[in-house]
């Protein structure tokens, strides 16, 4: 196999790619191994997604892994954040195969070390990349190994793990609309929400890797459709809308209106503080200034991040943050090993809005105070390049510009950050303003830029 070829698959965070051509059984085993190797432990733990694929990559990553006398265990159909509470309650190793949001054509792994500590960029995937490259090459071989497997069930401590986090018989008397999208969520989503004392009603609850009814990336507007019908057909109090892997979720409220990343966020701090009043609470750089406000407002220190869930958990570390919530949904909590979980998140607003006796869209209200682009993506043939001129056009008219991750420009009231893609000739915006009209004045003038920018040349 080529280097060029073993490298697309492995990205910042994570490795992703087509089932047919970039990740095989072969690759898988070489992958196994090289991770048995480089976490140096007796056994690792694995788990995979409903993708029909999974089975068999997953056995051969398996084979990998017993190669060099590593043993395994298998936990078999999980989301993501039950492979990591295996990953903690186990204190070992763990792997879990998963393209998360992509389509039926794609799968990958998602890694972590024992206590589900990150593997990334910077953290060991590049060094299981290139030793995986050298079992493809023959310059390393497998070894007969002795390594075992033998498989376990988690499930009924995973629900116990995550309800320990609320209150949870005061949760109820609640409508509960779930969209699972036929990803993990058919799997975990009732077997904890199925406890508590509401009416719980599921979309497309069945594991079905094909995604027969819509993408399972509710990022995108369009998947949240039959949600909101359901939820206002059905005069429910909150909608949850899961991805493949079931570790995010997005809200809608019980007027079919989606709640952005960042004011889960905010409201998931607030929440948590309470609990542990004088927190750290982390934050990604392009989460709402409303986020590090509420922090403020309740008592917490807020702390800014870069985005991406290894920077995210090494800051909590580092810090001994109680939550750490991005606008992309992802939410970590301290007494989870730092890893995020949509379904912890899920029981946290479900507490609040059975405590507070409101609705989700009188509960949001205080939570929202600018109005904000979403992420926009523009194609250029540099993306470092047109930043660098971006910069300079604002340098002298800034309050504040930083290179924390990205650029990020800030005048008052208003700022934007601009991102470079790590796969893709891609910039990313995300604006936010104190209204709406000057959010929408903004973001035009900012992509009218990058546009002129761009076509200028070097």
């Amino acid at each position: 196999m080529s280097t060029s070829a073993l490298h697309a698959i492995f990205k910042a965070y994570d490795i992703r790619g087509l089932i047919d051509g970039q990740i095989t059984p072969d690759i898988t085993k070489a992958i196994g191994a090289a991770y048995a190797e480089f976490v140096g432990v007796p056994t690792v733990v694995i788990a995979r997604d409903m993708r029909e694929s999974g089975v068999e990559l997953s056995a051969s990553f398996a084979a990998g892994v017993n190669s060099v006398g590593v043993d395994v265990i298998d936990i078999g159909l999980a989301s993501t954040d039950l492979m990591y509470f295996a990953s903690g309650r186990l204190d070992v190793p763990g792997a879990m195969f998963t393209a998360s949001h992509n389509p039926a054509a794609y799968n990958g792994i998602k890694m972590c070390l024992s206590g589900a500590r990150p593997i990334g960029e910077d953290t060991g995937l590049y060094t299981i990349r290139d030793a995986a490259l050298e079992y493809l090459d023959g310059t390393r071989q497998f070894g007969s190994g002795g390594g075992t497997v033998r498989e376990m069930s988690l499930l009924d401590e995973f629900a116990n793990h995550v309800l320990g986090f609320v209150d949870w018989k005061a949760i109820k008397d609640l409508k509960i609309v779930a969209d699972t999208a036929n990803g993990m969520g058919g799997l975990v989503v009732p077997a904890v929400l199925g406890r508590l004392d509401v009416s719980l009603d599921i979309l497309f609850g069945e594991l079905d890797g094909t995604f027969p009814n819509h993408p399972a990336d509710p990022i995108q507007p369009e998947n949240l459709r039959d949600l909101q019908k359901r939820v206002m057909a059905t005069g429910a109090n909150i909608g949850l809308a899961f991805d493949g892997d079931a570790d995010r979720v997005f809200l809608v409220d019980e007027k079919g209106q989606p709640v952005s990343g960042s004011t889960t966020t905010a409201m998931l701090a607030a929440s948590i503080l309470k609990k542990f009043p004088g927190s750290k609470v982390i934050y990604n750089l392009i989460c709402s200034k409303s986020v590090p406000d509420v922090i403020r407002e309740n008592g917490g220190e807020p702390i800014r991040t870069r985005v991406g869930h290894s920077f995210i958990k090494a800051v909590m570390a580092e810090t001994g943050a109680v939550f750490g919530g991005e606008h992309s949904a992802h939410y970590y909590f301290r007494d989870n090993w730092r890893a995020d979980s949509g379904l912890i998140a899920a029981v946290h607003i479900l507490e609040m809005l059975a405590e507070s006796g409101k609705k989700l869209s009188e509960l949001r209200i205080p939570f929202e105070r600018f109005a904000g682009s979403g992420e926009i993506n523009t194609k250029v043939a540099n993306p470092a390049l047109v930043a660098e001129r971006i910069e300079a056009v604002y340098a002298s008219k800034a309050v504040s510009i930083d290179r924390l991750d990205g650029l990020t420009v800030d005048f008052g009231s208003w700022w934007f950050n601009l991102r470079a893609s790590n796969t893709e000739p891609l910039l990313r915006l995300n604006l936010e303003a104190a209204t709406e009209p000057e959010c929408t004045a903004r973001t035009a003038e900012v992509v009218s830029l990058i546009a002129g920018l761009a076509s200028t040349k070097e």
